[in-house]
């Protein structure tokens, strides 16, 4: 069963049955807010994820990851959540620092 862990929401994990899924989803899933300006459609990166660890169990990057990406909009350890799919494995992610809820608490 996949396991994303996001390190600073005090290592939370969460699951998901159903493989693949795009990440956002799992997120949303689990009762988790996650930014997502343009409705999950790839069109902004308010929903990127900071992948620290299991970036080989996501998809490759999508045309609108590599869009950002030679924009300068998505660095190489960032992915767009509603893009980037888990299949199996283990994910470790940050939010990103800018797109943070102010009604959540966050850890280091």
């Amino acid at each position: 069963m996949p396991r994303i862990v996001i390190q600073n929401l005090f290592n939370r994990e969460i699951y998901s049955k159903a493989v693949p899924r795009k990440v956002i989803e799992i997120i949303h899933e689990n009762g988790i807010d996650w930014m997502h300006a343009c409705g999950k459609k790839g069109r902004c990166t308010t929903c990127k994820i900071i992948v620290l660890e299991g970036e080989e169990n996501l998809s490759p990057l999508t045309e609108a990851e590599q869009k950002f990406a030679e924009q300068g909009r998505l660095k190489k350890q960032e992915r767009l959540s509603c893009q980037a799919e888990l299949g199996s494995g283990e994910l470790i992610v940050r939010v990103a620092e800018i797109n943070k809820f102010p009604h959540l608490e966050y850890s280091h």
